[in-house]
């Protein structure tokens, strides 16, 4: 999801810098002022209150503002999947910088960067009256546009130093035309969208071909192959007591302790940081580690893009893990009948909670595992690209 908000003095730009935003990126474009206008149109207690507050040049008080946010927020989303937001005039303060943090926080997402329109006041001044004499706006007087420089001056730019701290904020020369604004702002957008990490977990029985296709996918979009099995044979190799611990457990194919597990993973994850983003095959195996990887994920400062889950009809499984059986890529299960149904039978045991799991969130998407490695690679590419162009 693409989040951006648009910051700077009154009369620095913000408004026609953002309707070209939300149109080329596709945002919802939520505006405090708007919010606070229609609550005055509307003629509701809060917009009373306001209309009061505004005339005087005052900033509105921290609870009005986040409780119109998130209604309308909510609003967005239940109307329509959010592809992401533009803010413009929120934050103003060094509290609502944390609130917009907390609001985004219940999104499972963030802020991705955060644009400071600088124009110097007189400028500002000049434009404001301009727009008074077309608009008839009853705040854009002199002594109101004094007011509310100063209020921005004062309580509204320290907020700078909380997103500049976070590393996510771009000054902006709000004095070069409107076109040369906006070409400063896209070229970072863009720059930033490009490092937005993609991170995947390909589901699927054994025999439907994750790993085939895990793998392809790592290579093509340079992302991590993360196989735990792999991973835990690493642990398995070590001569302490928990090495033989997991060496016993993946002999008899059960399942190793799921805080084993985690520290393989993160442990990988915090040493291989240079590439677009994660695979993950063989994880989550039960609806546990589907909370595990989430809360993993988050940690990192990440989360799960998508979930390709591999559709594969149980009579293909049997013959495909039985002619593996006879090759030199056997597992140990796929030796005998036995240890193929034991396989398939924990897969389909543990395999509905996860896929609940990951439905709610709408991140699954189910990938018919039938044809030719090629096609079933297109299919899921096919997914990938867009949830890559959504999360641009």
């Amino acid at each position: 999801m693409l989040n951006i908000a648009l910051f700077g003095p009154p009369g620095a730009g913000k408004g026609t810098q953002a309707a070209r935003l939300v149109e080329r990126y596709h945002l919802h474009y939520v505006s405090s002022g708007d919010l606070l206008r229609e609550e005055i149109q509307e003629g509701t207690d809060i917009g009373r209150a306001v209309q009061e507050i505004i005339a005087r040049g005052g900033l509105v008080s921290d609870e009005m503002i986040v409780r119109l946010l998130e209604k309308t927020i909510r609003k967005i989303r239940e109307q329509t999947p959010a592809r992401g937001f533009l803010f413009d005039g929120f934050p103003r303060t060094f509290v609502q910088a944390y609130i917009l943090e907390g609001l985004l926080l219940k999104m499972h997402s963030s802020l991705m960067n955060l644009f400071s329109l600088e124009v110097p006041p007189e400028v500002c001044t000049e434009r404001l009256l301009g727009r008074a004499q077309v608009s008839g706006r009853s705040d854009d007087t002199r002594e109101v546009i004094e007011v509310r420089l100063r209020e921005y001056a004062e309580k509204t730019a320290p907020v700078l130093g909380f997103y500049q701290e976070k590393g996510i904020l771009v000054p902006v020369d709000g004095t070069r035309s409107v076109d040369g604004v906006f070409d400063q702002i896209t070229r970072v957008v863009d720059e930033s969208l490009r490092k937005v990490q993609l991170n995947v977990v390909v589901l699927g029985a054994p025999g439907s071909g994750r790993s085939t296709q895990a793998k392809r996918i790592a290579a093509q979009y340079n992302l991590h192959y993360i196989n735990t099995t792999d991973l835990l044979r690493e642990v398995a190799t070590r001569p302490d007591a928990q090495g033989r611990m997991v060496a016993e457990l993946m002999e008899q194919d059960a399942l190793v302790p799921d805080e084993i597990v985690i520290r393989a993973v993160e442990g990988y994850i915090r040493s291989h940081p240079e590439k677009n983003g994660l695979i993950f095959k063989g994880f989550p195996r039960t609806l546990v580690q589907a909370y595990i990887l989430d809360g993993l994920m988050r940690k990192i400062g990440q989360r799960v893009s998508c979930i390709l889950d591999l559709r594969v009809p149980t009579l293909e499984l049997f013959r495909r893990l039985s002619a593996r059986g006879a090759t030199q890529r056997a597992l140990p299960y796929d030796r005998a009948t036995e240890g193929i149904v034991r396989r398939i039978e924990a897969h389909e045991r543990h395999a509905p909670d996860i896929l609940n799991y990951f439905q709610r969130s709408r991140r699954l998407h189910v990938v018919d595992g039938l044809g030719t490695p090629d096609e079933v690679f297109q299919r899921m590419t096919a997914h990938l690209e867009e949830v890559q162009r959504h999360a641009r």
